[in-house]
Order: structure tokens, then sequence, then C-alpha cells
């Protein structure tokens, strides 16, 4: 599959962007304004909360117009290709501007007294950037299987993750507990795909997102993977939510940063450099996994030309329902009455 070939360009804070972080606003009636994510300035300094959280039960979310739109792409892999049906048609819903962050999962685990299933069964996976011989000695090296590691403790340490990125090691039920808490569900992988491509049918959906300057648009890898991430976009690792434009619906992240739970049950053909990995390492720790793969969308900050290229709106992939992860997250929807 051709992916478009990203010129190694420096990232520059325009002056302009800088004076928005200080930028407050307000609303005829007083209200604090939600501010206008976007640029790096605005995305360093959030708290991961949405403006109204806690009083507004739509806090942080977007309406999404209902529409019709083409499922897939032709151009992906062999599970991505459209159906004979055509378009979908999607009712309109409300969906997460953003992926949800750690602050907003850390206020859910704290009214409802949530555990999650990773801080249940001890352990999650975690990617790391292995080194020549690690990969030589065993296949996907860049995951391991690590005693400690939870939403807390991403790497199995004692440090907080930051709470303006998004909360990972979430396991499908442990988003939908989430959801329900607020009233909401997870999305449907259409309702997803109908949101991240906006009204867009073009051939740039399937390429590596970039800005009109050539720059890098999303939190996905640049480099050799696993060897080299050179950061092009600004973050190796996950960056914190809404650091990039927002698509013509003004949603974030839709692409990049993290994987997104959604509530269908995969199916179609297999794939190369598919998630099942992840359960092969948890596998060869002696974490047996029953076979219930989910449809997670959107890729993440490890996806990259050279292996995964599933940085696009119609790229789907599978995972372990009940497996924690250090690259997948979620978001949530309200759909219409």
């Amino acid at each position: 599959m051709r992916t478009n070939v990203i010129k190694p360009l420096a990232a520059v804070l325009l002056p302009a962007l800088v004076a928005c972080a200080a930028l407050a606003f307000r609303t005829q009636a007083g209200a604090a304004a939600p501010a206008v994510l976007g640029n790096e300035a605005l995305c360093a300094a959030g708290s991961g909360l949405p403006a109204g959280w806690g009083s507004d039960a739509r806090a942080g979310m977007v309406r999404v117009p209902g529409g019709q739109f083409v499922f897939g792409s032709t151009q992906g892999y062999e599970d991505e290709r459209p159906a004979e049906a055509g378009k979908v048609r999607v009712p309109a819903f409300w969906i997460d501007r953003t992926e949800v962050t750690n602050a907003q999962f850390e206020r859910f685990v704290r009214a409802a007294g949530y555990v999650t299933q990773a801080e249940k069964e001890g352990a999650a996976v975690v990617f790391h950037t292995p080194d020549e011989e690690e990969l030589r000695q065993r296949p996907y090296a860049w995951w391991r299987y690590v005693r400690g590691a939870d939403w807390r403790n991403r790497g199995g340490s004692d440090k907080a993750p930051p709470p303006n990125q998004p909360v990972t090691m979430i396991t499908q039920a442990d988003a939908l507990a989430y959801a329900r808490w607020l009233g909401r569900d997870l999305p449907t992988e259409a309702e997803w795909e109908y949101a991240a491509k906006a009204g867009r049918n073009d051939a740039g959906l399937d390429s590596a997102p970039v800005d009109g300057a050539g720059r890098p648009a999303a939190n996905y890898y640049q480099g050799s993977f696993p060897l080299q991430d050179l950061a092009r976009d600004g973050h190796a690792g996950l960056a914190p939510v809404g650091c990039y434009a927002a698509n013509a619906f003004g949603l974030h992240d839709m692409i990049g940063n993290a994987w997104e739970w959604t509530k269908d049950p995969y199916s179609g053909p297999r794939q190369p450099h598919n998630n099942g990995d992840t359960a092969a390492v948890a596998d060869a720790a002696g974490a047996r996994r029953p076979d219930a793969p989910m449809v997670i969308k959107g890729g993440s900050f490890l996806c990259s030309p050279d292996y995964c290229v599933r940085y696009r709106a119609a790229a789907r992939e599978s995972q372990e329902a009940d497996l924690g992860a250090s690259h997948i997250g979620f978001r949530t929807v309200l759909r219409a009455p």
C-alpha cells in the first residue's frame, strides 16, 4: 500500500498560538466557554477536564449531524473493503471532542470506586523501544507484559501519568463502565468512522496525515519502527489530547495518539501486523486470553509508514476485549433520542 513520505521538518509554534494559551473568554450568559484546542500551547496547558465537567451532561462533546458515508476504503487492507450495499446512513449523535483523559477517568474511579481489569489482573502490555539484540531474540520484542502496569502506572512504576493525556491500559469493559457512568456508550464502528471522515471521501484519507506545510498532522510514528521514533510531529509516545487541528466535525486526534475502542466485534480477514501480537506477549507470560477480538479504530503513536499504516479513518484492527495495552484508549458517544 502506498503511503506519503513525511519530510523531516521542525515543528514551529507561531507566536499568535502561544498567545492563545492565555486567552480566556466567556459566553453571553457568563459561563466559561471551552478553549479552542488544536495547537501545542493550548493542549500542553490543558487540565484534562473539559469545560462544564461535572455539571453539563455533554461536557466535552460535539454534535455530529446525521448523514451517509462510504464505509471503508478501496486503498487499504482487505478487511477495509467497502460493503456492496454502498453508502451507510448514520443518525445524529454526540461524541467526545477528544480521547478520554486520565483526569476524566480518575474522576470516574474516585466516584464509582472502580477497579480496572489490568489492576485486577496485576499486569498489562507496555510498549518499549527494543534494541537489535531483543529483536533477534523474540518476535514482537517491543511489547512487554509488565506486572504492576495499569492506567495509573503505565510502565509498572509509581509515576502518575499526565492528566491531559489519553487514559490507556483500559479494556473494553473498563471503557464501557466509564461511558455508562456518564449515561453514554462506546461508538459503533460505523459511528466512529463517520465521525473521523467528517464528510470527506478523498484520496487523502488513505495517506499519512500532513498539514498544508507538509508537517505531520497527527501523532503517529516517524522513523524506523520500532527502533527510532524521530518525533517529527513533536511527540514521541502519547501526546496530550487536542494538540493537532480538529477535523471538519470539530474532533481532535481521531487519527493517531491512541487506538480507540468501539463496541463492535471484529469480523473480516485477519491482516498482517495486527494487535494480536499484544495477546501473544500476554500468552507467553502465562496470562491466557479468551478469543474475543473487538474492533479498535484510528491508529496510535506506534503506527508508521513502514509497519502499521493504520493512521487512517477506514483502518480497523482486532484487539482482545480484556487486555489492557499502552496504546489503546477510547472516547464516548451519546445518541440522540
